[in-house]
């Protein structure tokens, strides 16, 4: 019978990672997921490595900034191990001054003068609005979860697909697992099951196309703007996004939500217009009532949570998966995560 130090339920990139981490450290980890490792919020990110966005909240800036630095680190691992290139760029990115309509623009953003722009991004139409360049990457999510699953798969991660969470609960000292192939049992349990992790995460859903641009390298930055981003990747195809919606588990691709946001983008890229679309999607991303993530030991002894990432979990993952590894071996988490406590929301109830 096979016998576990670690069960993580979900295998988005939040999920894989820890797991990689806890098996780099000797631990035997199982890792199941409801159905695809990656085929959620992973799947319903862009990739941005966004360090310095205004909207991320204040008690998450420096934890998402130190996640940036470490981040090629964490690549070059999952490079060399899988032998899968995660297409990391590090050129940038503009955005235009309607982000910052309510305060200034953070102070890693440089205006960029006309010519300046011009010369980065010559198809690119700010339509007379300031435009700001802030140094960042990207990378393409699902080469990341390849890279991540085939890296945990290699060092000795047990992965089950197409098995679902029901429960998790202590007995006698261990934790069940509860799932839809029957209970598993081990010494301690994280749930990493993003929008299906239960109160108080709730599913963020995100529209998102691929489009295949006429002109090979149309553009070399990532843009974004308040009702669009355009992400370019290295096989010339660029990604268009994204919505932020409240529609429950509700997956449904609409067509006319995918024209608006490929209207969106042609508006600052009017080459873009007739580019081929390639592919359309959606993804729920993990929602918190203060957008903050959820880490941290859960009421129930052994158990552990590390989801509610919304829109960052593909930047955060590398430090969340230090972090949670860190708490189930019974070390200090190494940061201050008291602001990302999952205790905090049953507090607020008592």
């Amino acid at each position: 019978m096979n016998s576990w130090d670690v069960i993580i339920a979900g295998a988005g990139i939040i999920g894989v990672s820890t797991a990689l981490e806890l098996r780099e450290r000797g631990a035997r980890v199982l890792l199941l997921d409801r159905g695809q490792p990656g085929r959620e919020a992973s799947s319903a990110a862009a990739g941005m490595l966004s360090a310095f966005d205004p909207e991320t909240p204040a008690g998450l800036q420096d934890f998402a900034r130190e996640c940036a630095r470490v981040y090629p680190e964490f690549v070059s691992k999952l490079e060399r191990a899988s032998g899968i290139s995660v297409d990391l760029r590090q050129h940038g990115a503009i955005t235009v001054e309607n982000d910052f309509s309510h305060e200034a623009p953070p102070p890693e953003y440089r205006e960029l003068q006309a010519d300046e722009l011009q010369r980065l991004e010559p198809q690119l139409n700010t339509h007379g609005r300031k435009a700001f360049f802030v140094s960042e990457g990207c990378v393409d999510p699902d080469l990341l979860m390849q890279a991540a699953t085939r890296t945990a798969e290699l060092a000795g991660v047990e992965l089950k697909t197409s098995v679902a969470m029901h429960e998790l609960r202590a007995r006698n000292g261990q934790t069940e697992v509860e799932t839809s192939a029957g209970t598993f049992t081990s010494k301690a349990a994280i749930n990493c099951c993003g929008a299906w992790s239960g109160t108080p995460v709730k599913p963020r859903k995100g529209h998102m196309l691929y489009v295949q641009p006429q002109q090979s390298g149309l553009l070399q930055h990532v843009f974004r703007a308040a009702d669009s981003y355009i992400v370019p990747r290295t096989s010339g195809k660029i990604l268009l996004g994204t919505t932020v919606e409240d529609a429950g588990f509700d997956k449904t691709v609409l067509p006319g939500t995918i024209d608006t946001l490929h209207a969106a983008a042609a508006r600052y890229v009017p080459e873009l217009a007739d580019a081929q679309v390639i592919s359309t999607w959606t993804g729920l991303r993990p929602g918190t009532p203060d957008d903050l993530p959820l880490m941290g030991e859960t009421g129930t002894p052994g158990v552990f949570l590390a989801s509610g990432h919304f829109r960052n979990g593909v930047l955060l993952a590398p430090l969340t998966a230090r972090i949670m590894a860190n708490l189930v071996m019974g070390k200090p988490a190494g940061w201050d995560i008291s602001a990302f406590s999952p205790m905090r929301f049953a507090t607020r109830k008592a």
